[in-house]
């Protein structure tokens, strides 16, 4: 079955007012390019609507980083998924490992995140992967096959829902798996997918993230069951991120 991929571009804490700029000549370079992918760009909070209406009408769409559980309340400094959809985003990503890692976040509460966005109509882009110490462990596809398990919501489908693995370890350090293990896990997660929905389990796009750069990604992208990738610091570079599309 032939799955579209997605490349996904995810800023982090990264982008001031100037840089939408840079998504500008990302929407221009897909209008005038065949891509054969679905595009996106998650920027911080504050640059959603403004990348938002610099991409309208384009084939490049904006998502958001993070979400509360909540639609509103009490949570200074959080967004909810009704704002992202109310700025311009159409999707969210949750349960990223530096989530998980430096705020505690929980599968539980990874997918209750999800719910929210999908409950908003947004796509839910949800994140797993294993520490250095689990890889060196041969822990991968159970840590990995157990977040999945616990992050994704019983709402979720192919139309709502992307996946994407990433190595903790991987994120950020200009390392990446061996194709092999690449390979294995994802199947792995492919499998995973398909016991829990033997119908729909075989069309979710599944990511491949982590150090995805202009000079690995047409490897990666390559390997089966990898259906796009979740692009961390090449994504701020104009040079790089297009590279990586062209690369599909």
């Amino acid at each position: 079955m032939s799955i579209k991929p997605a490349i996904i571009g995810n800023w982090k804490m990264n982008g001031t007012g100037r840089d939408v700029k840079l998504v500008s000549r990302f929407a221009d370079f897909l209008n005038a390019q065949k891509i054969a992918a679905d595009v996106m760009i998650c920027p911080p909070p504050t640059l959603i609507n403004r990348a938002a209406i610099a991409s309208k009408g384009t084939k490049l769409k904006i998502g958001a980083q993070d979400c509360h559980i909540e639609m509103s309340g009490a949570f200074t400094g959080d967004v909810s998924a009704a704002m992202v959809k109310d700025a311009g985003g159409k999707a969210v990503i949750v349960g990223h490992s530096e989530r998980r890692a430096r705020y505690g976040e929980t599968d539980k509460q990874v997918r209750q995140k999800a719910e929210t966005a999908i409950s908003q109509g947004l796509l839910a882009i949800i994140c797993l992967g294993e520490t250095r110490q689990q890889f060196n462990k041969g822990q991968t596809l159970q840590v990995v096959g157990r977040q999945l398990r616990g992050s994704l919501p019983s709402a979720a489908t192919p139309q709502n829902t992307l996946i994407a693995y990433e190595p903790v370890w991987a994120i950020g350090s200009g390392r990446t798996p061996k194709p092999a293990d690449i390979i294995k896990t994802h199947a792995h997660l492919r499998q995973t997918l398909i016991k829990l929905n033997s119908k729909a389990g075989a069309q979710y796009k599944i990511l491949y993230g982590g150090s995805v750069s202009a000079v690995n990604a047409a490897e990666i992208l390559a390997l089966e069951n990898v259906n796009g990738a979740l692009v961390g610091g090449a994504s701020l570079s104009f040079k790089d991120f297009t590279a990586i599309l062209k690369s599909v």
